[in-house]
């Protein structure tokens, strides 16, 4: 598990993740975009499904990070809990061969009345890390707490919680408080944009960043240049 912790110490993980209705979605695509961030220089994958976690082991010995997601992302995304929600998910992504799994870790229900503890107890049992996926500090401790090896900001702004978090740049201020009042690795995740962004997380502390729609979202990186105008403030 150190190794593990190690060998994302420092680095840029790249989430390569496309929706089952994007062009590159299709396998090959997904591969290729997972060899080009590796050829970039990536020190790590973030990546959703059975399909594409088992791909990237193949084609990596770095850290992969694996997810579960709904093939469609629901209205009230706000509301529920849908990465890795269930131990099922959990084992599946486990088996796919992920060296770290990540799970919702926010204090909302989840499916069948599960605990955060019991998705970590599953992890570790299988000799994997656990990545909390929080959005306010107060969940970060609870799920410390509950056991987990990682934090990340990944949530931030994207739960009723979190509504205050910055809609257009990273939460920087709950990685610097997350570093500052947990004893865990703390990854800094969400509307990470430029090299500068990444440059002030380390200096807070951040154990590593993880960016993904910057990197492997063209349709969102070309939106931001056509609705430029969008992006003030």
């Amino acid at each position: 598990m150190n190794n593990v912790l190690d060998k994302i110490k420092g680095v840029v993980v790249v989430s390569v993740q496309a929706m089952p209705s994007e062009p590159l979605y299709h396998e090959k695509c997904m591969a290729a975009m997972m060899k080009s961030v590796l050829n970039g220089g990536a020190g790590g994958l973030r990546v959703a499904g059975v399909r594409d976690i088992t791909n990237a082991k193949k084609i990596t010995s770095l850290p992969v990070i694996g997810i579960t997601k709904p093939e469609k992302i629901p209205a009230n995304y706000k509301e529920i809990v849908y990465i890795t929600p269930t131990i099922k998910d959990v084992l599946d992504v486990i088996h796919a061969g992920a060296d770290i799994v990540a799970f919702d870790g926010t204090q909302r229900k989840r499916p069948h009345d599960e605990k955060i503890k019991d998705l970590i107890r599953y992890i570790h049992i299988n000799k994997k890390v656990a990545m909390a996926d929080i959005s306010t500090t107060e969940e970060g401790l609870l799920a410390q707490e509950a056991g987990a090896d990682i934090l990340s900001t990944t949530l931030a702004g994207y739960t009723v919680e979190s509504a205050s978090s910055p809609q257009n740049e990273p939460d920087f201020k709950l990685l610097e408080e997350l570093v500052n009042q947990s004893n865990l690795p703390v990854i800094l995740e969400g509307r990470i944009w430029t090299p500068e962004q990444v440059n002030r997380a380390f200096e807070l502390g951040a154990h590593s960043v993880v960016i993904g729609s910057a990197i492997t979202r063209p349709q969102l990186i070309t939106k931001r240049f056509v609705f430029r105008d969008n992006q003030k403030g």
